[in-house]
């Protein structure tokens, strides 16, 4: 599960630095000031308005895929396990270990992990 969600990280990352690469890149309304250094669209490689359909659809693609890694990665986050119910419908628990011979009772994991009240300090 960690390797899936680290998987599901990578591509998330790589889709938001691709949508800010190609929305820097993309022409606004006003493209006057973009022609003026060199970005003319007549002599590119995708004609005078095929590079605004592909950085367009591939910008939405990206975007695509950015939010569906994020809502991917919020259901992974959220996913809690629940403890089976048995076969009669009741929690399944534990059994608490009894002491032992000299007198030291073994704490579960929960017990062990409180601090003690009555120790000096």
């Amino acid at each position: 599960m960690l390797y899936l969600k680290t998987l599901i990280i990578v591509v998330q990352l790589l889709s938001a630095l691709g949508v800010i690469g190609l929305v820097l890149l993309q022409h606004g309304k006003g493209a006057d000031m973009g022609a003026a250094f060199g970005s003319g669209a007549s002599g590119s490689l995708f004609g005078a308005t095929g590079s605004a359909n592909f950085l367009s659809r591939t910008t939405a693609v990206l975007a695509a895929v950015f939010f569906v890694t994020t809502l991917t990665l919020t259901y992974l986050g959220a996913y809690r396990a629940k403890p089976s119910a048995g076969l009669l419908g009741a929690a399944v628990t534990a059994p608490v270990a009894a002491p032992a011979a000299g007198g030291s009772a073994v704490l579960p994991a929960s017990a062990a992990s409180v601090p003690a009240t009555d120790v000096p300090k």
